[in-house]
Formats: structure tokens, C-alpha cells, sequence
């Protein structure tokens, strides 16, 4: 089972197993890596921004730690140093560190609210901070800001900045560059020469300034912006992430995760080293001899030789999106977004790379048969290992689609769900074929197996049924009220689906459903897993759920989880695992949650909530759904980045229970937005995002 990987989920790290007074979840030593934003250095520490917060490394990312007390939101796009100061440009504005990340404030003072910081630059006393509403300029640290966008378009998306003297540069995500010789009192357009407006680096080298595109590679301005010359002979890859510089040395990271060098100031470039097999390099930093790369899913990168040759730095970088769990023998195998598969053999108390064999490292499958596991990829197809997860080889001939989104075993048969369909080997992945006849809907996102029946989740046509090992297929979604169904689970003679309304059970192999939510908070339900008679359903933004009565009531199960948009949950022996969008894998005994949860009947929820959208990514509507413990006036909102509102969905007297509104965006336009529930004293904001 996959979900996308897109979902907006809000992490606090803790410590390592860590010694509880009450039972509760708690992360595991692992998988590392994450989606590294960026990175900066102060001193002998060096910190990333990511999306599960800031972490920081003392010894030349050796090893990391969490640094993110304080922040209220994980989304961390810039990091900024002034003398003692550290700065976090993140989705709910800027916060400011004044020991080393310890502990963070908010200093977001006069920006708009809900703005999402991408950009931050300091000059002198100076803090520059680029956001979807232009430059805001800061003069005593984050206490105050004022707008400094003079002459910049309306709404323009800054997303980065650069110093060079007395001038201030801000690139943007569809103007071009502009500059300001006054503190972004006033900005002029200095785009002459670039043939791409989208603007996604710029760094100083001297007296020239270099901007990265989005599909044009590196353009170089030797006065101040007024004109610009392609500077890209030998860049095999034009889209341009992030660009550092030391000394002579200019570094390029790209999109699909390279490094390039130019030493004549990029009039020429070569390849520094292809052994990152990860998409981005969107995050560069240079300190002494040492190089560093952040990337967007496999954590941080050292290079001590210019980028020829890199090597992995995220040991204790726990902001790993894990998307798939298996357990083969004694070893418990993690499928890791853009980081490739992981192995523990002590219950996560440790997690080693296990990926050589798979090309690209995109793991969100797995599954297990005899001696046999098998991992299913994004884009490479699937891969076999015979020695639990130590090693890999591709299995993938006959499969016409790379895409794989599920796998399932049932006998010698083993099925692969993809985004065209579902195809079969009989012979361990050594040859396949398609066997989808009757599957109306390709996008297969589930696969379960009861008896001699075989079940698939689809992206927008419910379920559908094989008693043919695949051979032909009906569909089996009467009484679903969503077509999107991206978990499915057998407990019993029990079926259960997860879709974006919920749980649903049917009791005669999908001939008819009903739903199952009564006490399920959040009803987008990304995974499922059964236990004897306990079901488990991981949710979008509400952490686990518990039915120990077949789904007739739920009970939220998520004590210490501070990663709560779950992708994956799996059972090892006496401990249920649950791999995190962007906190990586975290543990629980069974017992603990089988004995401390005391099931409700009631549909009423004892404390107000405001649950994720589903879908998200949306286009054009989706489902926001919040709950109210009793009788109240609400208001909920869509604000734009700006704090603009664009919508009001609901304004006035609404009973207890659980209420879902639609939100339809075929109005706006693609982006971020934010909706927000007001209920009395209880306020809650959360982000969406909305691809058109």
C-alpha cells in the first residue's frame, strides 16, 4: 500500500526510547534520512531544515539530533545565521533560536498571517525574509517586520535570496530576478538575458551573482543583474535546486540528484560525483573542506573532495517518510520514500541501508513469501531479496508498468498492484503477465487476499474482486461512499476497506459494505492491519486507531505520537510498528493498546477536533471534517498564503458530533492554502494543498 506522498503532517521528535511513566508510542532509532529544505552553518554546528523540523549536527553530520522545541509547525524551507542568532523560515513564519536550537520563539511580528516563509538572508543588522507576499525586512532580529516589496509584482512567491554589497536580489517562482540597492525599499526587474522566470537559487561568487532555474540551467550576472549569459556548458541536467559556493568553487545541485562543480566561475561544468541516487539535491552548504548536500526524501550528504565522492550523513536524521513495512524471519524492513529500504534485526532499536540491487530507491511495497521478499518500487518495478532484505535483484520482466503501489502473496501466486493494473508471476518475480481484465480503474493502490479470493483498492473505481487468481475481475463497492480505497484488510471472514470516508467492513467478500467509523476522528484512513481480533486503522493527521469489536467503535491509540499521518502499520511478534510521513518508524506493544483502550459508542467526540482534508493533494474538492463535543457557534475558513480568505465553509450554530464540509478550489489556482476552525477559544489551522 501506498498513499501520496504529498501529505501535510505536523512532528515533534523524541528521544530514543525513552522511559515512560504511561504507556504510549515511541520512536525507533530510524530509518534515517528525510526531506532535507536546507541547511546552514554556524560555528562547529551544522543544521538542517527539513520537514519534521530542525535538526542539528555537531560533528560534521556524524550523527543529528532534534532541535525543534518551540516550532509549531515542521516544515522548515530556510535557515538563516546571525552572529549568535538562528533563524527558521518555516510554514507558519519565522522563529528565532538564540541557543543553538534548543528552544525556538515565534518573531513573526507584522508578516501576514499563515505566511510560508521560503527565503531568509541577512546583511549586517539586516534579516530579509521571502514569502509568498514578497521581501519583509527585520532590523532587530524578528521582533517586528515590515514590508519591503516596493515594485515587486503583486503576490509574488520569493523563493530566494541573495547579497552581494549593498545590493539585494530575490528571485522568484515566475518573475525573474529582481534587485534592490536600498534595503528592499524599492525593487527593479533584472531579468534581461534569462530565459526562464522561474528562479529557484541564487548565490554571489565575487562580483558575479548566479541564478538557478527551473529548466534552464545557470545563468551568471557580472552587473548586478542587468544583464545575464547562460552559464551551463556541460550541465547535463538544467533544473537547478540549490547553488553554494567556495572559494573558486561554484556547486550546482539539481532536480534529479547530481552534483555539478564549475572552477571558472561557471563558464564550464563537470559532474562532482553521481553516487547520490536520490531525485534533489535542493540544499547545499560549504564548511572548511566539507561539502554538504540535503536532499528531498534521503537525508544529508558529506562530500571532503569537492563532491567527486559522497557519502551518507543522517545518522539520527529521523525524518524519514516510511512507506511500506515487512517482517521477513528475525529482520523487521522498512520501504523508505526517495531513501530505499532499510533492515533492523532489533525491533528498530537500529535501522542499516539495505538497498544495493535497486536502482532507484523509491520502496513503498512490500511482501513476504517463504524465504522470498519482495519490494515493489515507483519507478523501477519490483526486486527480490532471498536473504531478508540484505540483498536485491530486479524481478520485473513482463511488467509493463514500473509503477508499483502494492504487492500480495496468496500460494505460489505473487501480485503486483500498479498504476496500470494488476499483473501476476508465478515464479517469483522471474516473469510476469497482466491480469486485469474486468479492472475498470488501473491507479491499484491496495491488494488482500482471503481464501481464494483476491481484492484490489483502486484510486477512483472502490473495489473489485478476482476468485481467478487475477484472471478476470467484478467490481464489489456496493455501499461505499468513496471510490478512493487505499487500505484493505482481512480479519476473519472480515473485509475491511479504508477510504477517504472511513471504514468500511463487508461481511460477504465486498457484495455489499457498511461503514465502520463510529469514534474514528479522522476518516481519511491511509492503512489498515489486523491483529486476531484487534483492527488497526492509520489515519491522515490523527495517528492510529483501535477497534478490539470488529469495527463497530474506534478509539484513538496515537499516547506519544507526535507524527500522526500514518503510512504503514505492520505487526512483529508482540509489537505493532507504524511508519510516519515524516517521522519515521515508531513501535508499540500490542498488549499495551489492546489492554488500555476502553472502546466508545458514542458518535459525539470529548474534546473539539479539526481532522486532515482528504483528499490532499486535491483537485478540485476534498472533505474537511471536524468534530464538537457539544452545541457551538463555528467558523471555518480557506485562507491563500497571504491570510487572504478565500472561502468561508461554514459560519454559525452547529450540534455535537462530527461534521464534514466540501471545499471546492476549480476557482483558484495551484498552491498551498490553509483552512481554519474558530470555536470559542479553541482555534486550529491546517494546511492543504490543491494541484491543478
Amino acid at each position: 500500500m501506498v498513499n501520496t506522498f504529498l501529505n501535510v503532517c505536523a512532528i515533534a521528535l523524541v528521544m530514543l526510547f525513552p522511559l515512560r511513566s504511561t504507556a504510549e508510542w515511541v520512536q525507533t532509532n530510524g530509518p534515517f534520512g528525510g526531506e532535507v529544505n536546507a541547511l546552514a552553518v554556524s560555528g562547529p554546528n551544522l543544521f538542517a531544515g527539513t520537514d519534521g523540523g530542525v535538526f542539528l549536527s555537531t560533528n560534521n553530520g556524524t550523527s543529528w539530533t532534534a532541535v525543534s522545541t518551540g516550532l509549531t509547525s515542521s516544515w522548515v524551507n530556510a535557515l538563516a545565521v546571525s552572529g549568535t542568532d538562528l533563524f527558521a523560515g518555516t510554514s507558519d513564519g519565522v522563529f528565532l533560536s538564540t541557543n543553538n536550537g534548543a528552544s525556538w520563539t515565534a518573531a513573526s511580528t507584522g508578516l501576514p498571517t499563515f505566511t510560508n516563509v521560503k527565503a531568509l538572508a541577512v546583511s549586517g543588522t539586516d534579516l530579509f525574509a521571502g514569502t509568498g507576499d514578497g521581501v519583509f525586512l527585520s532590523t532587530n532580529n524578528g521582533t517586528s517586520w515590515t514590508a519591503a516589496s516596493t515594485g515587486l509584482p503583486t503576490y509574488t512567491l520569493v523563493y530566494t535570496l541573495a547579497i552581494s554589497g549593498t545590493n539585494l536580489f530575490a528571485g522568484t517562482s515566475r518573475d525573474g530576478v529582481f534587485v534592490s540597492t536600498d534595503n528592499g525599499t524599492s525593487w527593479t526587474a533584472a531579468s534581461a538575458g534569462l530565459t526562464c522566470p522561474i528562479i529557484d537559487a541564487l548565490v554571489v561568487s565575487g562580483t558575479s551573482v548566479f541564478a538557478g532555474t527551473d529548466n534552464s540551467g545557470v545563468f551568471c550576472s557580472t552587473n548586478n543583474g542587468a544583464s545575464w549569459t547562460a552559464a551551463s556548458i556541460g550541465l547535463m541536467y538544467p533544473c537547478v535546486a540549490s547553488l553554494a559556493v567556495s572559494g573558486t568553487d561554484l556547486f550546482v545541485g539539481t532536480w534529479i540528484g547530481s552534483v555539478f562543480l564549475s572552477t571558472n566561475n561557471g563558464r564550464s561544468w563537470a559532474g562532482a560525483g553521481q553516487d547520490m541516487k536520490n531525485p534533489c539535491v535542493c540544499a547545499l552548504a560549504v564548511s572548511g573542506a566539507n561539502l554538504f548536500a540535503g536532499t528531498r526524501g534521503a537525508g544529508v550528504f558529506l562530500s571532503t573532495n569537492r563532491g567527486w565522492s559522497w557519502t551518507a550523513a543522517s545518522t539520527g536524521l529521523t525524518s524519514t517518510a516510511v512507506m511500506a513495512l515487512a517482517v521477513s524471519g528475525t529482520n523487521l524492513v522498512a520501504g523508505n520514500y526517495a531513501s530505499g529500504i532499510s533492515l533492523s534485526t532489533n525491533n528498530g532499536a537500529s535501522w542499516t541501508p539495505a538497498s544495493p540491487g535497486v536502482m532507484r530507491p523509491y520502496a513503498v511495497a512490500l511482501a513476504g513469501s517463504g524465504t522470498n521478499l519482495f519490494a515493489g518500487t515507483l519507478d523501477e518495478g519490483v526486486f527480490l531479496s532471498t536473504n531478508n532484505g540484505t540483498s536485491w535483484t530486479a524481478a520485473s520482466t513482463g511488467l509493463a508498468r514500473p509503477c508499483v503501489q502494492a504487492l500480495a502473496v496468496s500460494g505460489t501466486n505473487l501480485f503486483a498492484g500498479t498504476d496500470g493494473g494488476v499483473f501476476i508471476s508465478t515464479n517469483n518475480g522471474t516473469s510476469w503477465t497482466a491480469a486485469s481484465t474486468g479492472l475498470t480503474s488501473n491507479g491499484v493502490y491496495a491488494l488482500a487476499v482471503s481464501g481464494t479470493n483476491l481484492f484490489a483498492g483502486t484510486l477512483d473505481g472502490g473495489v473489485f474482486l478476482s476468485t481467478n487468481n487475477g484472471t478476470s475481475w467484478a467490481a464489489a463497492s456496493t455501499g461505499l461512499t468513496s471510490p478512493y480505497v487505499q487500505a484493505l484488510a482481512v480479519s476473519g471472514t472480515d473485509l475491511f476497506a479504508g477510504t477517504g470516508d472511513g471504514v468500511f467492513m463487508s461481511t460477504n467478500n465486498g457484495t455489499s459494505w457498511t461503514a465502520a467509523n463510529t469514534g474514528l476522528a479522522n476518516t481519511y484512513v491511509q492503512v489498515l492491519a489486523a491483529s486476531g481480533t484487534n483492527l488497526f486503522a492509520g489515519t491522515c493527521g490523527d495517528g492510529v486507531f483501535i477497534s478490539t469489536n470488529n469495527g463497530k467503535s474506534w478509539t484513538s491509540a496515537s499516547t506519544g505520537m507526535t507524527s500522526n499521518s500514518v503510512n504503514v502499520l505492520a505487526v512483529s511478534g508482540t509489537n505493532l510498528f507504524a511508519g510516519t510521513r515524516c517521522g519515521g518508524a515508531w513501535r508499540r506493544p500490542l498488549s499495551e493498546m489492546i489492554t488500555s483502550v476502553e472502546p466508545h459508542e458514542s458518535e459525539s467526540p470529548q474534546e473539539f477536533l479539526l481532522s486532515q482534508n482528504y483528499p490532499n493533494p486535491f483537485n478540485p474538492s476534498t472533505t474537511i471534517r471536524y468534530g464538537l463535543p457539544s452545541r457551538a457557534q463555528v467558523s471555518l475558513t480557506v485562507f491563500n498564503t497571504l491570510g487572504q480568505q478565500v472561502s468561508a465553509l461554514q459560519n454559525g450554530e452547529q450540534e455535537a458530533g462530527y461534521h464534514e464540509v466540501k471545499f471546492d478550489g476549480r476557482n483558484l489556482s495551484s498552491g498551498v492554502y490553509f483552512y481554519r476552525i474558530e470555536v470559542g477559544s479553541f482555534v486550529e489551522t491546517k494546511k492543504f494543498l490543491l494541484v491543478r
